[in-house]
């Protein structure tokens, strides 16, 4: 048995929760590897235990109740789940590195593992807290990257900052982006056999700005592909948007994996509102490239343009003003089938293949 250390589990919908429930999955079912939750927030009322992997929580954010559940359970192996906002209000989780520490210097044997899905706060004004805990949330990251036996991340940036915290870390850290949360089907259609359909899958953050910042695109994409009919998918959004275009708007809520996956299986397009320069984090875009849709966006940056080998057009279609081509069903599937190559250089069987090794 693992411990994997997660700063939230279902019912609440969390992006590193999924993902840590679909690696434990495959963990169990490939390597016989069975996987304990302990959930970093006082606060979380879930279940006891999900699909028959128990589940513990801290019972106050303090290294000590961190040390004091670990002890309840006699395993020897962590699979910690960084994000550093997930574990404390302003992104500086003392609480859960200094634990750490404290348990290891009781379990001489046992091994950590940092799976990095974030760093730390970068690029904010000076009026925010994020520019003034930068400096402490940095230090956190070092003293975890060099606590940490193994470390993983899933961008080519992290990986770059992570090896040069890590002064005593000689061996390459793997950069595994994000694996799809609602499936990986075995085989699927060419897009000529699917409806002219966009899905517009996500939390209700990455849907409304779908609506409110990149609605001409949208309206764009519909046009080119004579689309007939928009699927929307996830928790509800305070926008009473019906229509685009005369085009209809079926708004079907949260769905089950299995749903998702089905409804991604017979549609050409999924749409997005992301920064480029952090698809690898994106599990709506994972999803998108493993279903073989288009994964269509717009040009919108966070940091910069490291895109991880991503290319514009190539991977991924952007509906920008001053984008003269248009989209064509031809041209989309080209993308598709690249998108979909791509993602299986990192999907979920070689992440758990991955973990498996290390632990």
């Amino acid at each position: 048995m693992m411990i994997q250390i997660v700063p939230q589990m279902p019912p609440f919908p969390n992006g590193v929760g999924d993902y840590s429930l679909a690696l434990a999955r495959r963990l169990r079912q490939d390597f016989g590897i069975t996987t304990c939750f302990f959930v970093g927030d006082p606060n979380w009322n879930g279940a006891t235990e999900i699909e028959n992997f128990p589940i513990h929580k801290v019972d106050e954010r303090s290294a000590k109740a961190l040390v004091s559940v670990l002890e309840k359970v006699n395993v020897t192996n962590i699979l910690l789940h960084y994000v550093g906002y997930g574990y404390a209000l302003r992104g500086c989780p003392f609480w859960l590195i200094d634990g750490l520490h404290q348990w290891q210097s009781r379990k001489h044997k046992g091994i950590l593992v940092t799976m990095f899905h974030e760093l730390y706060a970068v690029g904010y004004p000076i009026w925010s807290s994020a520019f003034w805990t930068e400096p402490v949330q940095k230090y956190l990251v070092a003293r975890l990257v060099n606590m940490s036996d193994h470390a993983v991340t899933n961008k080519r940036e992290y990986a770059k900052i992570l090896q040069k915290l890590g002064s005593n870390r000689k061996q390459q850290i793997p950069i595994l982006p994000v694996f799809s949360n609602v499936g990986e089907p075995e085989t699927i259609e060419p897009l000529n056999k699917r409806k002219p359909q966009v899905v517009v899958f996500g939390g209700a953050g990455n849907r409304s700005n779908v609506y409110e910042k990149s609605l001409s695109a949208l309206k764009r994409v519909c046009l080119e592909l004579n689309i007939q009919e928009i699927i929307d998918i996830g928790p509800p959004i305070t926008l009473p948007i019906a229509e685009i275009n005369n085009i209809p708007i079926v708004s079907l809520g949260q769905q089950s994996m299995e749903k998702v996956s089905s409804i991604l299986q017979e549609s050409w397009v999924g749409f997005f509102h992301y920064p480029l320069d952090f698809l690898t984090r994106s599990t709506i875009y994972a999803a998108y490239c493993a279903h073989g849709v288009i994964p269509v966006g717009t040009s919108y940056y966070a940091w910069g343009k490291e895109q991880d080998g991503l290319e514009e057009n190539q991977h991924y279609w952007l509906v920008d003003n001053h984008n003269h081509k248009q989209l064509t069903l031809s041209l989309g599937e080209a993308i598709a089938h690249n998108a979909h190559l791509w993602y299986h250089t990192h999907n979920l069987n070689i992440q758990t293949k991955l973990f498996a090794n290390i632990l």
